[in-house]
């Protein structure tokens, strides 16, 4: 059985598609054009067409989807977007059309490959973005370039997406981009393999319900997936407590004392990332004395004022050489006028607790080269009008 022609007009031949017909179908008004557009767009994958109709239908297609009227090529493009029939040249066609025409065929065509892919997402709109993004398949060559120009929603999409081949250096770029995207970010928490740098990025960026599926999904060993787990709460820690100074920080570490959350990782760490206030305060909140006395004991000249605070805030004795040396470092520290210069005050810390590990225990010494290689982490470039600003906290 050939294609069938609703031209108005009964006859032995009304199942047969001649160039007559298909002249009296282009006069129609738009919604029967669009959805006689339908039926034919079908037909072409039909099997039982002959080589003759097969021809007929693909010059009746094409004229339609040159159709001055946007609903005429849309329902063209609609019902094409699974057919690999569909001519190549014709896919480019519509999948260059405006929105309506064109998100069909570039959400699922199989005959739109990654030469057409790649020349239309230039100009692409968010809408045509992110259908590509989510197509079935997606290259790295197509990723790559969606990352690379695509809007936060498509990135996002394409993150979510486990069929789009993504490399370790674009789901980088993607974090570069957009450092504080949960969107992204959750795509790439959830994608089935990451490269361990890329989770040591994420660590500093995403939720705390992120991070807890990263570390359980992704094969991490459990003394990595509890470090992580550790230094990123730390350093949220830090980073609010820093916001909030003065009486609220002080509330902030009463409270998490009473549920014994102020370690002595978390102090080392604060001091060690400048955070001096709440150096401080936690010391002061672990020895059971006001800040104002903590503050005057921490920076005593003499050999009993920070050591009688650390051992008050029972802190372990032999870190207290390593604490000296980096609170003389902090002191003796100058910043320049815009603010503290991130990586000049770690250099100068650092150079200073070094001279004081020859005493420390094997133990005690890879645990503070730990918290000491931790401060070495990148840092964000400085803005024109102020210092390095750090990543993290």
């Amino acid at each position: 059985m050939g294609i069938t022609g609703d031209t108005g007009h009964q006859g032995a031949d009304n199942n047969r598609l001649t160039e007559q017909q298909v002249a009296r179908l282009l006069l129609k008004p738009v919604n029967a054009r669009a959805m006689v557009a339908s039926k034919m767009a079908r037909a072409m994958d039909s099997a039982r067409l002959s080589g003759h109709e097969r021809r007929l239908a693909e010059e009746f297609v094409r004229a339609l989807a040159r159709d001055v009227a946007v609903p005429v090529r849309a329902a063209v493009s609609f019902n094409l977007r699974h057919s690999p029939h569909l001519p190549r040249d014709l896919a480019q066609r519509l999948a260059d059309d405006v929105d309506e025409v064109s998100l069909p065929l570039l959400a699922e065509s199989p005959v739109l490959d990654d030469e057409i892919l790649l020349a239309v997402l230039p100009c692409a709109s968010a809408a045509k973005q992110e259908a590509i993004a989510r197509r079935p398949a997606v290259s790295e060559p197509v990723s790559s370039a969606l990352i690379e120009a695509g809007a936060e929603n498509a990135v996002a999409a394409l993150m979510g997406n486990h069929g789009a081949s993504i490399g370790e250096a674009g789901l980088h770029r993607a974090v570069d981009r957009f450092p504080a995207s949960d969107a992204v970010h959750t795509g790439i928490v959830h994608r089935e393999a990451l490269p361990l740098a890329v989770i040591a990025r994420l660590v500093e960026l995403v939720s705390d319900v992120l991070l807890t599926h990263l570390v359980a999904n992704h094969d991490m060993p459990a003394q990595l997936a509890s470090d992580i787990v550790l230094r990123a709460r730390e350093r949220t820690i830090i980073q609010f407590g820093r916001g909030a100074g003065g009486q609220d920080l002080l509330d902030l570490l009463t409270a998490m004392h009473r549920r014994q959350q102020v370690t002595t990782s978390l102090t080392v760490r604060s001091l060690c990332t400048g955070d001096m206030e709440f150096f401080e305060t936690a010391l002061a909140v672990l020895a059971g004395i006001v800040v104002e006395n903590a503050k005057i004991l921490v920076h005593d000249l003499g050999p009993l004022g920070l050591a009688s605070l650390w051992g008050k805030a029972g802190r372990p004795a032999s870190l207290l050489p390593s604490i000296r040396a980096a609170v003389a470092a902090a002191d003796g520290f100058q910043p320049g006028s815009a603010g503290l210069d991130v990586k000049r005050y770690r250099a100068s810390v650092m150079t200073r607790v070094l001279t004081q590990c020859d005493g420390l225990e094997p133990e005690d010494l890879e645990w503070m080269l730990d918290k000491l290689g931790d401060m070495f982490e990148p840092v964000m470039p400085a803005d024109d009008d102020g210092p390095p600003v750090p990543r993290t906290p």
